[in-house]
């Protein structure tokens, strides 16, 4: 961490906020002061903010975060220009400006918008400027139910090729068991997943946030995952974990280093339907990670469009894979179980190609 480059960093709501909704200027400002100080070293940071609908709620007048979409919705809407006007006044104590960056799901799957997200956020480095990334709340109705920056943070870490992720939370470290309880011990390092067996992990965060620890310790094993090591600790330490000292919990990278969209693909995706294969399908896509034609598909469910995710399926109905998907959900039906030269024959040359082509597919642990 100390002599990283390019730092991610991602701060959720319960840290900037007071419970009532308000944005916290001392805490902001306590925040700023850190990543101004490392920012000074040269080293790039992306700042992963939360509490966008948190802000919100003082300003609506509500006392806590509203369940129903639509109020979510209104609050992010006023909240992240209350955020992002707090960061652009304390940022600019040090003279350094912010760039507000708004992704969603959606987006990053795309071919050509996640590479223009990619683009900004790099120029955006390159000009000196603080990028302050969120979820696009306001619009992005999967999003707000999933609520997860923690796992939005992992990605953008991979998105630019980060060299450190630093996950900020109102918890210290990583613990076996709820800190609260007599006995929990912290674990200080994290190299797999057999040094989280018999943990028990919080699912619920604060009352303004969405998270728990189960959402931190998942958006860990991504970037891991994606050789981007992480550390894991509170707000309050933030200098020591970006000086390299040892508090929180840190977890060793490992694993390959997929491709960017595959990784997407993978966590920041859900399926918009399901196409059901056959055995051999199923054994050329993970086996042999060849393209998903049309002879190989049993079954379709749900609606989607021709650029959707859609979850592949082996013949007992387990996911095996996800993949951007060629054909409508509509277009498909007819065309199962006959070869791509006989469809090029009958219904036209544009038919003569896979249902996924194989760039477009990620191998997923098998899941109902």
């Amino acid at each position: 961490m100390s002599s990283a480059s390019k730092v991610v960093v991602k701060v959720g709501s319960s840290s900037l906020t007071t419970p009532q909704g308000m944005i916290d200027v001392d805490r902001v400002d306590a925040l700023v002061d850190v990543l101004a100080a490392r920012r000074r070293t040269g080293t790039r940071i992306v700042l992963v903010s939360s509490g966008a609908i948190a802000a919100g709620l003082g300003p609506l007048g509500l006392s806590a975060r509203p369940r129903d979409l639509a109020t979510q919705q209104a609050a992010a809407s006023v909240g992240q220009g209350v955020l992002v006007a707090r960061y652009t006044s304390s940022f600019a104590r040090y003279s350094l400006r912010v760039g507000q960056v708004l992704l969603t799901a959606d987006d990053m799957m795309r071919r050509a918008h996640h590479a223009n997200a990619q683009r900004t956020l790099n120029r955006l480095l390159e000009l000196g400027i603080v990028p302050i990334v969120n979820e696009n709340d306001t619009v992005a109705t999967d999003e707000i139910r999933f609520g997860d920056n923690d796992r939005l943070a992992a990605l953008v870490s991979h998105l630019i090729h980060a060299d450190a992720l630093l996950l900020l939370s109102d918890v210290d470290a990583l613990y076996d068991g709820p800190p609260s309880r007599s006995g929990s011990r912290r674990l200080a390092d994290v190299r797999g997943p057999e040094d989280l067996a018999g943990v028990e992990l919080g699912r619920n965060g604060a009352a303004v946030g969405t998270g728990g620890m189960v959402t931190k310790v998942q958006a860990a094993t991504i970037a891991t995952g994606a050789g981007v090591p992480v550390v894991l600790t509170a707000a309050a330490h933030a200098a020591q974990a970006l000086s390299g000292a040892e508090v929180g919990t840190y977890f060793h990278p490992g694993g390959r280093h997929p491709g960017t969209r595959l990784l997407w693909l993978a966590h920041a995706t859900t399926g918009r339907g399901r196409l059901h294969l056959d055995q051999g399908a199923v054994e050329a896509i993970v086996a042999r990670r060849k393209s998903l034609l049309p002879a190989g598909v049993t079954s379709v469910e749900g609606e989607f469009a021709a650029g959707d995710p859609v979850d592949l399926c082996e013949p007992q109905g387990l996911v095996v894979a996800r993949g951007l998907v060629n054909f409508d959900a509509a277009e498909i039906p007819g065309l199962l179980g006959r070869s791509t030269r006989e469809l090029a024959s009958t219904l036209g040359p544009e038919y003569e190609r896979e249902l996924i082509h194989r760039d477009d597919i990620v191998i997923l642990e098998a899941r109902s």
